[in-house]
């Protein structure tokens, strides 16, 4: 197809139904952990200007409470120091009550999160952001690590459309939270990746080469039709408000009727990383019962 083509209709990739299939293994899941004496534990740490961080962490709170699972919020404040937030993810860690630690990003501008994630015990690390846990998908031992919830969502949401092995995929964004292990997860299931950013040169050509187009760069409406060529898969991990909306990177009415199929927002990544939370949390609460048990 020409970049001037069109389709009858794009179609819509939705997270919900997947997210409640990953919802309802957990909670079985985490029955079993509950009666052989093990509650499972999340915490969850906040040091935020943004006041949407609680909300998303309270509605995490409520969706634990439904799962058979614990969820403690450690609200540092906007105005914590750097010390506090490092002693947190120190004792957090060291806490054998707690299964799985969420340092909720982005953090007040003075704190240095890569100084704080640093510090949570990749067994823990139930969001793959930690040095330690991006190495082992880097070296292709993902099966060893916990990855990254919004990486798993975007990977399994384009698997409804066939697997990525040997497709050209384009990765727009490099950031820690989302494009650096998604790029890693994709070339361990044998995708040719190329990963686009700031500095990229032509990103509409670059991208024009690949069938599937993962976008998580965190700026509303930053891809458009002009990035966009006839019959793509469009895969956007961005949240973002915009005169009071929640709305993907991706500009979705600007590609309809060009993309082949697109995960919209709300509705698409978003539900199916919250649900893969929970299940990271409770894959790292069975390690360690298992590694309790063997010692």
């Amino acid at each position: 197809m020409s970049t001037t083509d069109t389709i009858t209709e794009t179609q819509k990739i939705r997270g919900d139904a997947l997210a409640k299939d990953v919802r309802q293994a957990v909670a079985a899941r985490a029955a079993v952990l509950t009666a052989a004496g093990l509650k499972p534990k999340m915490a969850v740490i906040l040091a935020s200007e943004d006041p949407a961080s609680l909300s998303y962490s309270q509605a995490k709170q409520r969706t634990a409470a439904q799962l058979g699972i614990e969820l403690d919020i450690h609200d540092l404040g906007s105005d914590t120091t750097q010390e506090r937030l490092e002693e947190t993810c120190r004792a957090l860690s060291r806490d054998v009550t707690v299964h799985g630690i969420l340092l909720e990003l982005p953090l007040a501008p003075h704190l240095h999160g890569d100084r704080a994630l640093d510090l949570i015990a990749p067994a823990k690390d139930i969001d793959g952001m930690t040095a330690y846990s991006m190495g082992l998908i880097a070296t292709g031992r993902e099966d060893e690590a916990l990855t990254s919830a919004t990486a798993q969502a975007c990977i399994m949401l384009a698997e409804t459309r066939g697997s990525v092995a040997g497709k050209q995929v384009a990765v727009i964004g490099r950031g820690r939270t989302v494009g650096r292990p998604l790029a890693s997860m994709l070339v361990n299931r044998h995708a040719t990746v190329t990963v686009c950013h700031s500095r990229t040169r032509d990103l509409a050509a670059v991208a024009a080469e690949c069938e599937l187009v993962f976008v998580a760069i965190g700026r509303a409406h930053q891809i458009g039709r002009a990035h966009v060529r006839a019959g793509q898969i469009l895969i956007d991990a961005g949240i973002n408000y915009l005169n009071g909306k929640l709305v993907g990177d991706l500009d979705a009415a600007a590609v309809e009727g060009l993309a082949a199929a697109l995960t919209p927002v709300p509705g698409g990544v978003g539900p199916l990383t919250s649900a893969l939370i929970f299940q990271n949390l409770i894959h790292a609460a069975e390690r360690q019962q298992a590694d309790l048990t063997t010692r």
